[in-house]
């Protein structure tokens, strides 16, 4: 017995004269209310499943208080998201972890200062359920947004705009961006290199601080050679312009730092401009290892983040947080979660070459983030960085 396509749309009382139940039953069921049999559950389900029946989302809304839908904000303008494989690996993980809770996800960018206004009615009006943002700077106003509208939200990165510190804690998730940053140093520190300069991301995020740290760290000084850190704003424009600056002001440098692929790939455009042979001249290592990593001239050594699992367990404890009951192991997939607390960062080298070696090392861990977050009540999720070596370096 199926309806017809086009003739009336099955009901809910359809549903509870085929089930032999109760309309209250059929709803209970529908809007995955707890107290019904496994038994009547699964009639119930086999008689939406004949009659075709779609429950009708502004009632169940109103039945649930729940619309079924989370918010995905880039602190970022489009043409930037867009032009980053780094966005788009971070989505790929958050949207098929919520289409596997069938959660749907809206995007939202920020182009320009009036957006946040536009943002802030949209998170506030009770459009979604939960929101998830990143790419955060430090001047911010959207996580206050979301704290004054009581809506749930993890974050992608460090929380460092102003009232991050205030209990109770945000929940995010983040790479080891310090470590990640010690280990890429400390590799060209053990080749031989002593003029390391560093290309940086945008100061007011919490992952280029952090990986400018690391840097410092490495090199064993708070305060480097001012001449060896520029700015290249987190894009390939950026880290090109950047190398010229560091070559002009410190021609006799013998590597750098990109604390990006996309920069890092700027920076080898600039090298090969000026005759920098890479790496016999100059040696450079990135940070994300994207799939354009693997493609540079030369393949460019880099520091591994699992971009796209870190968007599924910013999404997974979304979903937790909404609802409690739910296991954040569940829909990981034969990959799983391959993050570890910040104590368990794997700081040692990786040969490129060895792909099972690489592969058997993040299978090790390979449920550890999900699982410490569940043993952790909801805390903040870091997870591991890992030097990648290929050519450049």
């Amino acid at each position: 017995m199926v309806s017809e396509p086009n003739g009336a749309r099955p009901t809910l009382e359809a549903v509870a004269a085929l089930a032999g139940v109760s309309r209250a039953t059929v709803s209970r069921v529908v809007n995955g209310g707890a107290g019904v049999r496994a038994v009547v559950q699964e009639r119930v389900q086999q008689a939406v499943r004949e009659l075709g029946y779609v429950p009708n989302s502004a009632a169940r809304t109103l039945v649930t208080r729940r619309t079924g839908a989370v918010a995905v904000v880039i602190a970022e303008p489009e043409t930037r998201v867009f032009s980053d494989p780094f966005f788009g690996r971070q989505l790929r993980g958050i949207s098929r972890e919520l289409a596997a809770a069938d959660t749907q996800l809206l995007l939202m960018f920020v182009e320009h200062r009036a957006d946040y206004d536009r943002i802030g009615r949209y998170l506030s009006a009770g459009h979604v359920d939960g929101a998830l943002m990143f790419s955060l700077h430090r001047d911010d106003p959207l996580p206050a947004m979301a704290e004054r509208a009581g809506l749930p939200t993890v974050y992608g990165g460090r929380p460092g705009w102003a009232g991050a510190d205030r209990a109770p804690r945000p929940l995010y998730v983040d790479t080891d961006n310090r470590d990640g940053a010690r280990q890429a140093v400390r590799h060209l520190l053990d080749r031989g290199r002593r003029r390391i300069a560093v290309i940086t991301g945008p100061l007011d995020q919490t992952s280029a601080v952090d990986r400018l740290d690391g840097y410092r760290d490495a090199l064993g000084t708070p305060e480097p050679d001012p001449r060896l850190i520029a700015d290249g704003g987190f894009t390939a424009h950026g880290g090109e312009r950047a190398m010229a600056e560091l070559l002009d002001a410190a021609p006799d440098l013998d590597a750098v730092f990109a604390c990006s692929d996309l920069m890092a790939s700027g920076a080898l455009r600039t090298l090969r401009a000026r005759g920098r042979r890479v790496p016999h001249d100059v040696a450079v290592v990135g940070y994300d290892d994207l799939e354009p990593a693997a493609w540079a001239d030369p393949p460019l050594t880099t520091v591994r983040q699992d971009v796209e699992e870190m968007g599924r367990l910013m999404a997974r404890l979304l979903l937790r947080l909404l609802d409690p009951r739910k296991d954040l192991r569940k829909g990981a997939g034969a990959d799983g979660a391959r993050g570890t607390s910040r104590a368990d960062a794997d700081s040692g080298d990786t040969d490129s070459g060895d792909t099972d070696s690489a592969a058997a090392a993040d299978a090790v861990g390979a449920a550890e983030a999900a699982e410490a977050a569940e043993a952790a009540e909801l805390a903040p999720v870091i997870t591991r960085a890992r030097l990648v070596v290929r050519e450049s370096a």
